[in-house]
């Protein structure tokens, strides 16, 4: 392939090599892909050690427990405004910038917690839980960083390998919390302040090692590989591509939306359910720790079925588990641990498999001059969708009861079958126009 003109310019002359040589574009795919998984690890230490002693830590220091939700309520905000920031970062300057930023500031966030914790200042609290957010966001959208050189048969499954290597991390946080409560009360920091510790740490390291490794970018190389193939023919496919997927962006955010959406819901009002019905913190911990399991661990293999098998197979399939898992978890009896486990752990599956999907869908359905704003703006719906969805619990089963919720759940997460048939018409239409103007 020759030499684009544009790219003669000292500035932009490391491209070159990347532009011209296939080994190269793989051999950068598959670095790329590492540096994700390692900064993913830490990403999810980072985000569940804090999140795990936030709503307690906020108890502690006000004397009451009435506004203990509302250190959630603030990283969802603070993840929800950080991910349209991320997002336009990376289109603008490329991953790299865009998402050590996000990491270096969800650790600024964390750091401003410990020292709110030390000094007894609640505001410093509440604005820091808002910055630590970014770290939640950019845990999240790290996982499109791998698909940027990914060819359409390997997008989902560099998806899943994001996604699966968060697991590591987000099982350790937890676990840690115990022995970073006792190192923080060793140096005379408060010992609910001690993951947050853990928190800045694993944010910090997470963001250095994207700005340090994540080079050249891969989103730089992505676009200035399209450039080129853009200018070599007469006809800009991906562009093309792209007008005729925009009931490709609203599918894939209508199946990220619903599935977060009823996913927190259901998940969020289980162990007040559970409470209810005499089930202790250990049998909830149980519960919820085989949920979680579920909504991470299958991720490779969901991956691969999603590249195999389709992509809008496998959300139709989210949809429908979705659905079992809101009626087992409404008729399962209140003494059955079995039936309940089994109905979380379909709701985690479910909502794997939507978050995969729906987000393969998106990249396929943009190109690379907007992929990573339009990921970004989605990626605020889908955060805003589970502080909805958390909130909206609460008050169906004050009102009613949690079958009520759990089978509203279920039958909502069935509207994602209509969405994606109805994305599916388009294409078919535009090809027969094209056929008929001779394109």
């Amino acid at each position: 392939m020759g030499s684009n003109p544009s790219l003669k310019s000292g500035s932009q002359s490391w491209l070159q090599p990347y532009i011209d040589s296939k080994e190269k574009q793989q051999a950068l795919y598959k670095r790329t892909l590492l540096i994700v998984v390692l900064s993913q690890i830490f990403g999810g230490a980072g985000l569940a050690s804090g999140i795990t002693v936030g709503a307690l830590l906020a108890k502690d220091m006000l004397g009451t427990d009435s506004f203990s939700g509302l250190p959630v309520a603030l990283l969802t905000l603070g993840s929800a405004g950080s991910a349209l920031l991320v997002g336009h970062f990376s289109d603008r300057y490329g991953r790299r910038f865009g998402l050590a930023g996000g990491f270096l500031a969800g650790g600024l966030g964390a750091v401003g917690v410990v020292l709110s914790a030390i000094t007894s200042n609640i505001l410093l609290l509440f604005a820091s839980l808002l910055i630590y957010g970014a770290g939640t966001a950019t845990n999240l959208q790290a996982r499109y960083a791998g698909t940027d050189l990914a060819s359409k048969k390997q997008r989902a499954t560099a998806i899943s390998i994001a996604l699966v290597s968060t697991t590591f991390g987000a099982v350790a946080g937890p676990n840690l919390v115990g022995p970073m409560g006792e190192f923080a009360e060793s140096i005379g920091v408060p010992t609910l302040a001690g993951p947050f510790l853990l928190g800045a740490a694993a944010f910090i390291l997470a963001g250095f090692m994207i700005l340090i490794f994540l080079r050249p970018d891969p989103l730089l190389v992505a676009k200035a590989i399209a450039n080129i193939e853009n200018h070599n023919q007469s006809l800009n496919l991906e562009n093309s591509a792209t007008a005729i997927n925009k009931k490709g962006v609203i599918a894939a955010a209508t199946i990220m939306v619903l599935t977060q959406l009823v996913m927190v819901a259901i998940m969020t009002m289980t162990p007040i359910h559970m409470g209810h019905h005499g089930h202790g913190l250990q049998e909830v911990g149980l519960i919820i720790g085989f949920h979680i399991g579920a909504m991470y661990l299958p991720s490779l293999l969901t991956g691969i079925l999603v590249d195999k098998v389709g992509r809008t197979t496998m959300a139709i399939a989210a949809g429908s588990i979705l659905l079992a898992a809101g009626i087992l978890a409404a008729f399962a009896p209140t003494d059955s641990m079995l039936l309940l486990t089994m109905a979380l752990i379909l709701l985690g599956l479910g909502w794997n498999i939507g978050l995969i999907s729906g987000t393969t869908i998106l990249v396929d359905a943009t190109n690379l001059s907007n992929r990573a704003k339009t990921q970004g703006r989605i990626d605020v719906l889908v955060a805003l969708s589970g502080a909805t969805g958390g909130a909206l619990s609460g008050v169906v089963v004050a009102y009613s009861s949690y079958a009520v919720l759990s089978i509203a759940g279920g039958m909502l997460s069935l509207l994602l079958i209509p969405v994606v048939m109805w994305s599916l018409k388009k294409p078919v239409a535009q090809e027969q126009l094209n056929q008929k103007v001779g394109i």
